[in-house]
């Protein structure tokens, strides 16, 4: 990380947080909107307004066309975009230092939206057509169908994207109520990155939002009791075999995650890992992999194979196999190599302010505190063998709930 980076923070009088990695050496700055909202916030009947408003801030505001809004990015030569996921919604740009107040100027505008009832109506007909697109990809539909399962009714297993049913019977309305609940002042967080002038960002910033309200809008983080069980899907357009598996673990906020993370690399990374000897180089599986997903309050383990259908059940038996052998087989060297590799990926990303902005704003939004590179990596060098294996006892790795995908024959 370079030793030039300062870290900054202001607050403005209706609660937005304005925060920054400032590094006066940068070539290049980045800004992000940060809202504190995602699928698990929404009411189960409005199932995926959090993914249509970010398609919907695109739009344009009420003196600003989509076209408009668009080439006045384009003008300034920036690399922006959006995203939207369980809990969290960002609207970010990377652009050269001298055109970052256009670039924030742009945000915070874009981020106050017309709404207006036609461009609502014709950006329904494309999310309808992305949930029918994602409907033809294997994995996304186990996927989806196994969190339901695994959290009921739970929000944590709402779609992002939403159902059919619930895009189709969504108001433009219905979506006004949830964007001026959700995004409020106090539920959005600005992150700076790079070459920033950080008092003169502020200030452009509160004269740009210091009239957005605050709501004092909350989230239930209780952690919700997975419901388990199996489930079994049988579909004609597939010719292979899938399985999922999803089982407790650490939230964001646990310290264990450090250990949770490097767990399931140990499982299940692209290469060199347990999965990949098993089952990928013997010819037994074409995919396989492990992972952690921290949420806010809660977690989840997965783990994924496909294969043959006729291999299906030798597969998970090998899946099993080295679940329940994972973590007295978790080695020294095991650690060490993979702190190596995060070490090397964690600098690399630290040298871009475009990375050390959503680093920054995803932190701040989980967190609410500033959080070292080098914090990180030192929680992370700390991880030991006992330390995974405390973890295994305490949150088992064997699924609670298990979802498999099969040809209808």
């Amino acid at each position: 990380m370079p030793t030039t980076l300062e870290f900054k923070q202001a607050t403005l009088p209706n609660g937005l947080t304005i925060i920054a990695e400032v590094d006066p050496a940068a070539a290049s700055s980045a800004a992000g909107f940060f809202v504190r909202t995602g699928a698990r916030d929404e009411q189960r009947d409005v199932m995926g307004v959090s993914h249509f408003l970010e398609h919907m801030m695109f739009k344009g505001t009420a003196d600003i066309s989509a076209d408009e809004l668009n080439r006045r990015f384009d003008a300034i030569g920036a690399s922006n975009n959006a995203y939207t996921s369980s809990e969290m919604t960002c609207f970010y740009a990377h652009v050269l230092p001298e055109v970052l107040p256009q670039a924030t100027d742009l945000l915070g505008r874009m981020l106050r939206p017309a709404l207006r009832q036609d461009d609502f109506d014709r950006e329904k007909g494309v999310i309808l057509e992305e949930i029918a697109m994602y409907k033809d990809e294997p994995f996304s539909v186990l996927y989806d169908e196994t969190l339901e399962r695994h959290f009921g009714l739970h929000p944590l297993g709402h779609r992002v994207l939403g159902t059919t049913e619930s895009i189709t019977a969504l108001t433009r309305n219905q979506m006004q109520a949830y964007f001026d609940e959700r995004y409020s002042a106090d539920n959005t967080v600005v992150a700076l990155a790079g070459k920033v002038d950080f008092e003169a960002a502020v200030a452009q910033i509160g004269s740009l939002c210091g009239a957005w309200r605050p709501t004092r809008v909350s989230r239930d983080t209780t952690r919700p009791t997975p419901l388990g069980g199996t489930l079994e899907k049988h579909d004609a357009k597939v010719n292979r075999a899938y399985a999922l598996g999803l089982a407790d673990a650490p939230s964001i906020g646990d310290d264990r995650r450090y250990a949770a993370m490097l767990m399931m690399q140990i499982l299940g990374m692209s290469d060199n890992s347990r999965l990949h000897w098993a089952l990928i180089e013997p010819g037994l599986a074409e995919e396989a992999a492990a992972g952690y997903d921290p949420h806010d309050g809660s977690g989840s383990f997965y783990v994924f194979a496909s294969c043959d259908p006729s291999r299906l059940d030798e597969v998970w038996s090998v899946v099993q196999r080295e679940i329940a052998s994972l973590a007295d087989s978790v080695t020294p060297e095991d650690l060490e190599r993979l702190r190596n590799k995060l070490l090397t990926g964690v600098t690399v990303s630290g040298e871009k302010p475009a990375d050390r902005m959503q680093r920054l704003g995803r932190t701040w939004t989980y967190h609410r505190e500033y959080r070292t590179l080098e914090r990180e990596l030192e929680l992370i060098d700390r991880v030991s063998v006992a330390d995974v294996r405390a973890l295994a006892a305490a949150f088992p790795l064997t699924p609670k709930t298990v979802g498999r995908l099969l040809p209808a024959s």
